[in-house]
């Protein structure tokens, strides 16, 4: 295969040429604070769906509120973060996310969780593009690196909710999370010091600024391979909705397994997942972005298509290697936009930061009818199709390093 390991031109003048690991390990860290509290949410559905005397439908249209509000956000926030970037952006998006986890905790109606969620899903949308654009900054040449070891520490949040999720039995307890949150306040906020630093030596530096970046690529060519990685997002992040929103579920239904178990159960795929976001970006940094895609997305349909056939014990097994191989994709997706539209690192981190919200969201709600229409299982046997969507990886460019780079 082609190598396409850096298709853009060099990087800014704000850009480090070295690797700054501890940059990337705060965000990291404070991904995970920020998403394992967000997580519990969706781990809390059995909690929730009994208190409020919440339907299926329901469940999806918050998990669709909270992804929606992020979906709409995020492109506009990183769109401003390239044009004037904001350090202490961070904060205020924990901020919004605490603001919703106390509301959850004495949410008294489904409309008042609503908003509630809400909140969380506009902290979700001012955070991840200015700490996505913040781990670029930070990355020197190592891009696929820096993308993978920052969304590993969403991803590993994210399996700590169906954990936390055990200790929490009252709606109540939900306000102790909020402590997870204060700690994330902290680093955010020596982040947005280092940013402000960074930002101030370059306005005093004497320097010439670099030339911004333009596309190597037909704009017409651009556009497509933006549209093809969309559609890959979709059927990536469909998926995971099926099992983030439904598989305690489906284990539960087509098992009579407890809520303990099933849980338990996400947890290990939530692992997994977080396991894969480790492997995607280092492999992209070696053998290019679209060799990861392909293995990624397309990968995953053998097992897939198997888990609504197999007993629970292989049902926990497939999942380990769906979760591995399909999370692998989101760091190379990611990195290899922003070096098919240079200069828009930003934008390109909150369009898909904020697609792949919005599809989570939209596939949370859409699922959840089918279920209420028809079954859980029915749903599960509907969604080992779509990984097949990642043949469209053939349609992307190869894009190769600039003679001379």
């Amino acid at each position: 295969m082609a190598d396409q390991r850096a298709a853009s031109p060099e990087p800014h003048a704000t850009t480090p040429e070295r690797t700054m690991f501890s940059i990337i390990l705060a965000l990291s860290v404070c991904h995970l604070l920020n998403d394992a509290v967000q997580s519990v949410i969706g781990a809390l559905y059995p909690l929730l769906k009994e208190s409020l005397g919440l339907n299926f439908t329901r469940i999806g249209l918050i998990t669709l509120t909270a992804q929606l509000t992020a979906s709409i956000c995020q492109p506009i926030v990183g769109l401003w973060a390239d044009r004037r970037p904001m350090p202490y952006s961070l904060a205020v998006g924990v901020a919004f996310t605490v603001s919703g986890l106390a509301l959850i905790a004495f949410a008294t109606s489904f409309h008042l969780l609503l908003f509630a969620v809400g909140l969380t899903g506009v902290g979700s949308a001012i955070f991840h593009p200015e700490a996505s654009r913040m781990a670029y900054l930070a990355a020197g040449r190592r891009r696929g690196f820096a993308q993978s070891f920052f969304q590993l520490g969403g991803n590993g949040g994210s399996s700590l909710g169906p954990l936390l999720a055990v200790f929490i039995l009252a709606q109540r307890q939900i306000l102790w999370l909020c402590l997870l949150s204060l700690v994330a306040m902290g680093i955010v906020l020596a982040l947005g010091r280092w940013q402000h630093n960074n930002l101030r030596r370059e306005r005093l530096s004497p320097k010439k600024k670099a030339a911004p970046p333009v596309m190597t690529l037909p704009r017409r060519q651009v556009v497509r391979a933006i549209a093809v990685l969309l559609a890959l997002i979709f059927s990536k992040y469909f998926y995971i909705a099926s099992f983030m929103s439904y598989y305690t579920f489906y284990l539960i239904g087509k098992f009579n397994v407890s809520v303990q178990n099933a849980q338990m159960h996400l947890f290990v795929f939530l692992v997994a997942v977080a396991a894969g976001t480790v492997i995607g970006g280092p492999v992209g940094d070696r053998y290019g972005r679209k060799f990861v895609i392909w293995c990624s997305i397309l990968g995953t349909a053998p097992f897939s298509l198997a888990l609504p056939h197999a007993n629970l014990f292989w049902t926990g097994v497939l999942s380990i290697p769906i979760g591995i191989i399909l999370s692998s994709a989101f760091s190379a997706i990611v990195v290899y936009a922003q070096e098919l539209m240079p200069g828009r690192v930003g934008m390109v981190a909150g369009l898909f930061f904020g697609f792949a919200f919005g599809m989570g969201g939209l596939g949370s709600a859409v699922l959840g009818k089918v279920a209420d229409l028809t079954s859980i299982n029915f749903v599960f046997q509907i969604c080992a199709f779509l990984p097949l969507i990642g043949l469209l990886t053939v349609l992307l460019p190869t894009l190769r390093r600039p003679s001379g780079a």
